[in-house]
């Protein structure tokens, strides 16, 4: 209780300081007592609660969905299974909701509900797994949406406010600052640049909306680090701005259509930078430029240092990896690089991933819904066998696990696959399994169930 009455006291005296636009935010007070209320009133009914009806795995078991074979074994009919999260209104005109691609990925249906309690059966329009973002659509029947703010404004310190369906149990709110900006390492296949925030958020607050002080969306919240999987003060979320990228991309493509530069990169350490006579202590080191590339003409060379891409400082080759995954085909991105002791600007423009030339489409029953065909790709002036995957069927499983089309696969259980016959042999088995991908630019790595 002490405790309590100190805090409410400390912030009213914030309040009335002279100081406090630079220390608090303003709160509003409410019966004389400083309140979020009046800034969460307009926002809330933005934030829905997500049900999803899932395939259980057994469904993926033909033994299993055979009536014979479940009597003789004494196997149980597959059920669905049922999972919670949460979303975001961004367009009410067009009833347009924003969620994670891990809380709809595996859904054969999506419910929206409101927090009036209106429930609405959603279309998927789609979704990125690489960036964990989902674009959802429902009836627009009286919603209220949010409004978008801008996540590159944000500063560590900066009071935030975490939205969401914890546990199930409906719309919760809770409050902190923004502890970091810039983090990546979570997901293995993806485009990063989490905000960190030590506001609370829990199983269930997936999809839901990280706002500011003005009332504005700045992230979803997608993840949280913990040796429980609940909060331990340590959350993630999407900044706004690659919310608002992958959400055109969606809208216009159904999927998010990355370009192609033809680099590889490593980070700047302090030997490389003193070999190669920089003076930048951060960066991207270009490692390798492919032959007859975007890059190669734009007069990229192996050795220079990428330091800044479109106006904003590279740290490291994630940065890079972050902003070249994040510009449109055919758009023109200009770098900063620096060769030797100079630096000079380059203009790179995206362009589309070649497809390398390839034989017989065929099918692969473990990737059901997408297509491959055996094809070669051009590395170091010699031709490397590859398997290109030519077609992913929209909601197929194949799709749901992130494939998407013009994908090479070059591995598949820690094993090096160039064909279609070895891709099989090392599938072989079932249970859970991994490919490794070239997309563009990147290696990735996703999971196969």
């Amino acid at each position: 209780m002490f405790r309590t009455l100190t805090s409410v006291l400390l912030l009213a005296l914030l309040a009335a300081s002279p100081l406090a636009g630079a220390a608090i935010p303003a709160f509003a007070l409410r019966d004389g007592v400083p309140s979020l209320a009046p800034l969460l009133e307009p926002v809330t009914p933005a934030v829905v609660n997500i049900s999803v009806i899932s395939r259980s795995p057994e469904e993926n078991n033909p033994l299993a969905r055979d009536p014979f074979f479940r009597q003789f074994f004494g196997l149980r009919s597959p059920e669905p299974q049922l999972s919670a999260g949460s979303g975001v209104i961004v367009n009410a005109k067009s009833g347009q909701v924003v969620t994670n691609h891990h809380v709809i990925k595996d859904a054969t249906q999506v419910f929206v509900v409101l927090k009036d309690n209106r429930r609405f059966q959603a279309k998927v329009i789609g979704s990125d797994a690489a960036t964990d973002v989902a674009l959802l659509s429902i009836p627009p029947d009286g919603l209220t949406e949010a409004k978008l703010g801008d996540s590159d404004a944000l500063r560590v310190g900066d009071f935030v406010l975490a939205i969401g369906n914890p546990f199930g149990i409906g719309q919760t709110v809770t409050s902190g600052i923004v502890s970091a900006l810039g983090r990546s390492g979570l997901l293995p296949e993806g485009y990063e640049d989490f905000i960190q925030t030590d506001a609370s958020i829990n199983p269930g607050n997936s999809g839901g909306a990280l706002i500011n002080m003005k009332g504005e969306l700045v992230g979803i919240n997608t993840a949280i680090l913990g040796p429980t999987g609940g909060n331990v003060g340590i959350g993630f979320a999407v900044p706004v701005n690659i919310v608002r990228y992958v959400m055109a991309q969606l809208l216009r493509f159904g999927e998010v259509k990355r370009g192609w530069l033809g680099i590889g990169t490593q980070d700047l350490t302090p030997d490389l930078a003193k070999s190669l006579g920089v003076q930048s202590r951060m960066g991207a080191v270009i490692a390798q430029v492919q032959p007859d590339s975007p890059a190669a003409a734009a007069g990229l060379r192996e050795g220079d240092v990428v330091v800044e891409a479109g106006g904003r400082p590279i740290r490291g080759s994630a940065d890079l990896h972050n902003r070249l995954g994040l510009t449109s085909i055919g758009d023109t991105l200009e770098f900063r690089v620096a060769r030797g002791p100079e630096e000079r600007r380059v203009k790179v423009r995206i362009a589309e991933v070649p497809t390398p030339a390839g034989g017989v489409v065929e099918n692969i029953p473990q990737l059901a819904g997408a297509s491959i065909a055996n094809a070669e790709r051009a590395a170091g002036g010699a031709k490397v066998p590859v398997i290109l995957v030519t077609k992913v069927q929209a909601g197929s499983a194949a799709y749901r696990i992130g494939l998407r089309a013009g994908d090479l696969i070059i591995g598949a259980n820690n094993r090096r696959v160039g064909t279609i016959v070895e891709l099989g042999a090392a599938l072989r088995g079932g249970g859970r399994m991994t490919l490794n991908l070239l997309r563009g630019d990147f290696q990735l790595t996703i999971t196969v169930r």
